[in-house]
């Protein structure tokens, strides 16, 4: 079946970065449209970023532009966020999802979810 896994979440100071890792397994993604989400507390879920997979196409959303960077490695499935000048509002569990249609910017379009990994950023 599909499943997609977070990693790379942690404690992090303010201007640090990070970078998440979501392997993806159970089919070919190369079709798809991979994304990443946040949701922390008390908010809902939001884009963060989102990338089709066969031409690398990408989009973010403004809050996170020329800070984070969405890649990936065909060879291992596995989709990246690069998270750069870390801030402490960037604090949530972020998520990996996948999306066979067209993605976007609405957690509702996508197919699949991992369980999350959680990213505390502190001042």
């Amino acid at each position: 079946q599909v499943q997609l896994v977070e990693s790379g979440g942690g404690l992090v100071q303010a201007g640090g970065s990070l970078r998440l890792s979501c392997a993806a397994s159970g089919r070919s993604f190369s079709s798809y449209v991979m994304g990443w989400f946040r949701q922390a507390p008390g908010k809902e879920r939001e884009f963060v970023a989102a990338m089709r997979w066969s031409i690398g196409t990408t989009s973010y959303a403004d809050s996170v532009k020329g800070r984070f960077t969405i890649s990936r490695d065909n060879a291992k499935n596995t989709v990246y966020l690069q998270m750069n000048s870390l801030k402490p509002e960037d604090t949530a569990v972020y998520y990996c999802a996948a999306d066979r249609v067209k993605g976007g910017t609405d957690p509702r379009a996508y197919d699949y979810w991992g369980q999350g990994t959680q990213v505390t950023v502190s001042s």
